[in-house]
């Protein structure tokens, strides 16, 4: 068992390359929830290498755009002596905090001899049918006078602290190149630099136990907390929702704070979620939009078993056969002479 921490960076291209050859997104994510599950109390950071958005899965890529933007994932600056390594070390001695990797730091033993102190390193790995399992652990000491090709390869793989984060020299897969108002390189970084995260409403895990339990279409009480530009933000529980004018009432009213107090029970109904933002919205109740409360789906196992109670209303038709007996019906029906009814 591991004792509680007050702050952990986490090495995030080490976790997400546990076990695997290219780094996986979903996989941090998976780990860094199963620790802040464990750990609810201790403050999380994770550090990426500059080069990880080129690596994930393309599929992954907005995902991992939107987390850096939003300082879910902190990458080092261009140039970072010591690369992803050196940028966790760094922020790690500090803030005299423990970091969460399987990485043993060797290049950087002399230079930060902590991390051989009990409680400054963890490992994490996953276990089937168990999760992500963490223990404290102690770095590999570097052995010195090994010549064979074992060790060698190792030295080639090793990421020196001299030398500079190599630049990309292809754009980032969140940026758009337009051939007709192309922007000086600068210009375009300044803008990247200057771009303001999304702000959050609610914590990740009180929004995450939130949408857990209470699925689209949910009814439920909210107390009004404060006004919005065009709306109102309700307390629902633990987490914050936001209930828009135009949701408030049938028609519309011109003024949220015209139409409710605060401090207000309404009755509401969850009309979507908005995960970038950790966004609740809300809508009064019987104001909804069309679709809001939906009926859960039937399970195959229902559906089999209402098949199965009802044989005749719900055959199982052979293609083919289905086919034939549509053309039949469409075939025009011989018209049938009536038999003369005069005696012979």
């Amino acid at each position: 068992m591991v004792k509680p921490f007050s702050h952990v960076v986490v090495d995030g291209s080490n976790l997400a390359t546990e076990g695997r050859k290219e780094p996986s997104l979903k996989q941090l994510n998976e780990a860094v929830l199963s620790f802040i599950k464990e750990f609810p109390s201790t403050k999380i950071t994770v550090v990426v290498d500059a080069t990880f958005g080129h690596r994930v899965d393309r599929r992954e890529r907005a995902e991992f755009d939107d987390a850096i933007n939003n300082n879910e994932l902190v990458a080092p600056p261009a140039g970072a002596v010591g690369r992803g390594d050196g940028f966790v070390l760094t922020i790690a001695d500090k803030v005299k905090a423990s970091i969460l990797s399987n990485d043993s730091y060797q290049e950087f033993h002399e230079q930060y001899k902590w991390l051989f102190d009990e409680g400054r390193l963890i490992g994490g790995k996953p276990v089937p049918n168990v999760g992500w399992v963490f223990i404290q652990r102690l770095p590999v000491r570097k052995q010195a006078g090994r010549d064979t090709a074992a060790s060698l390869r190792r030295t080639k793989s090793v990421r020196a602290p001299s030398r500079p984060m190599p630049v990309p020299k292809t754009p980032p897969p969140n940026v758009r190149i337009s051939t007709s108002n192309a922007k000086p390189a600068a210009q375009s970084q300044k803008s990247v630099a200057t771009a303001k995260p999304a702000p959050k409403l609610n914590e990740l895990t009180p929004f995450l136990n939130f949408v857990e339990k209470n699925p689209i279409g949910t009814k439920l009480k909210g107390v009004v907390d404060s006004y919005a530009s065009h709306g109102v933000y309700v307390k629902v529980g633990e987490v914050l929702g936001y209930l828009p004018m135009r949701l408030m009432a049938n028609p519309a009213p011109r003024s949220a704070r015209e139409h409710v107090k605060l401090g207000a029970g309404l009755s509401l109904v969850i009309v979507s979620y908005t995960p970038s933002r950790r966004s609740v919205e809300l809508a009064v109740f019987g104001v909804e939009p069309a679709g809001a409360a939906r009926t859960p789906a039937r399970t195959t196992t229902q559906k089999a078993a209402a098949i199965s109670r009802n044989p005749v209303r719900n055959p199982v038709r052979n293609p083919a056969q289905s086919k034939k007996a549509k053309r039949r019906r469409q075939q025009p029906k011989p018209v049938q002479k009536k038999a003369s009814s005069k005696k012979r």
